[in-house]
């Protein structure tokens, strides 16, 4: 199981978005928040921004739509290029239908849940999904600290991954940092959305490769 890192670019410059997306050609994906002020209490950025991004980032683009209505918007993102399109189990009316598009459209379907949704009554559609993100903070904001009551989650959603056969990822998403991506990754969290500890670092793309190793070690141990 490969260690993925994708950085959240929420935390970077966003007057130089070209130029933050450079710093960390040495990740996995770029992680873009996708936020409406509506399903989420914050607004981030939308389809045009993530078209001009797709043209200039250096990794493929890893969306996270933290918005109401994903069964209509969703697939315009994977129609633009995003290599990885996630969506809140929340928000969705028919999330099998909608990651069956996006898969349609040559995207990786995600299937994003809030840190008290449920994974159970997802488990038995896992075959449907590329990739299952377990929020380890609040949706919608920046900086939180992680929520360590998530971690039995992360435990229980890669055990019925494994028991399955699958080659689901499972995401990690807030507060994702030095101190705490070892925990999510023993767990058995394979994809880890680091936002403010990579562009808070001195360093952007040597804290990326940090991560990496740290997650690693924590797998190996597993």
């Amino acid at each position: 199981m490969s260690i993925v890192i994708s950085p959240s670019i929420l935390n970077s410059d966003f007057s130089d978005l070209r130029g933050e997306l450079a710093k960390i050609a040495g990740a996995d994906f770029a992680h873009v928040d996708v936020m409406d002020n509506h399903f989420v209490p914050n607004l981030s950025l939308g389809l045009p921004v993530v078209e001009r991004i797709l043209e200039v980032s250096p990794v493929p683009v890893d969306a996270h739509l933290m918005i109401d209505d994903p069964d209509r918007w969703a697939p315009a993102y994977a129609e633009a290029g995003c290599a990885s399109v996630t969506f809140h189990a929340e928000a969705a009316a028919a999330p099998v239908k909608l990651a069956r598009d996006l898969r349609g459209l040559g995207a990786r379907a995600g299937l994003a849940l809030r840190p008290a949704t449920a994974v159970e009554p997802y488990l038995d559609l896992l075959p449907e999904f590329d990739m299952i993100l377990v929020m380890t903070v609040e949706p919608g904001f920046g900086g939180q600290s992680f929520i360590d009551a998530t971690l039995p989650k992360i435990a229980r959603t890669r055990k019925a991954v494994t028991e399955a056969g699958l080659d689901v990822w499972v995401q990690v998403d807030g507060g994702i940092s030095r101190e705490t991506i070892e925990r999510a990754a023993d767990a058995g969290a394979n994809v880890f959305v680091a936002g403010s500890a990579v562009y808070r670092a001195e360093d952007a793309a040597a804290e990326v490769d940090a991560l990496r190793d740290l997650a690693a070690g924590a797998h190996h141990h597993r």
